[in-house]
């Protein structure tokens, strides 16, 4: 579990209001910090040069989240050394610069190379449709549905929130796809996190053309911020 000053001491790393850090800021700054584990790489003089987090969360209790910050490769051995056990399974989400200090020294597996992309509320047009509705996360995070035959058909949530940013998912059923209704969903919680004073945040694999093509059609843009990501285990 972190301590303040060990939060404190990696804020000069990463800046939670840029989109390209928001993933690591969370974790790092803002999620329940007694299911955080934050280790810490300095350098000769003493300063924090580079952070990795590990979280659990409540998408897969057993595969931990993990994000890292590091200087250079040695740093980010010393840090993947510290924070995973050996050939226990981990989430990764690391920026692109660090990817191949992942692969040498992680094995990867289902790798990823996702863009990051933020909403323009200038670029915001809501469509309306009277089918979505309200049905808030356990948690009481927003999110919204279209529900058919006694099933949601498509849904749109978050997977989590800081002070400044909510990461947006969506899922749309195969058999309700090109209808519109993960547009209407993501719209529907896109209007509701601007009211909140939140920016979302649309994160999708470069391949993924579709999804691309739907976050566009809703007034997100391109960061030019890339993560690599990953399941991965420290080599034993």
């Amino acid at each position: 579990m972190p301590n303040f000053d060990e939060r404190a001491e990696i804020r000069q790393l990463i800046s939670d209001k840029s989109p390209g850090d928001a993933f690591a800021a969370y974790y790092a700054l803002y999620h329940d910090i007694k299911r955080v584990s934050l280790f810490l790489h300095h350098d000769a003089a003493g300063r924090a040069d580079g952070f990795l987090v590990r979280a659990q969360t409540g998408m897969d209790l057993f595969r931990p989240v993990v994000s890292i910050r590091a200087a250079g490769d040695e740093a980010a051995l010393a840090l993947f050394r510290a924070g995973l056990a050996p050939n226990r399974p981990y989430y990764l989400v690391a920026p692109l610069a660090l990817a191949g200090a992942v692969n040498r020294y992680l094995a990867v597996a289902d790798a990823e190379l996702l863009q990051i992309y933020r909403l323009d509320p200038a670029r915001f047009e809501p469509p309306i449709n009277v089918m979505v509705v309200s049905n808030p996360s356990p948690d009481g995070w927003p999110r919204f549905e279209i529900n058919s035959n006694g099933a949601a058909q498509a849904s749109a949530g978050i997977n989590w929130r800081s002070p400044y940013f909510a990461e947006v998912y969506v899922h749309t059923q195969p058999a309700a796809r090109s209808r519109g209704w993960g547009k209407a969903v993501v719209s529907a919680l896109v209007a509701s996190l601007l009211k909140e004073g939140l920016t979302p945040l649309y994160i999708v694999n470069e391949q993924n053309t579709a999804s691309i093509k739907l976050a566009e059609s809703l007034g997100f843009v391109d960061t030019g911020a890339r993560e690599y990501t990953g399941q991965v285990t420290l080599r034993g």
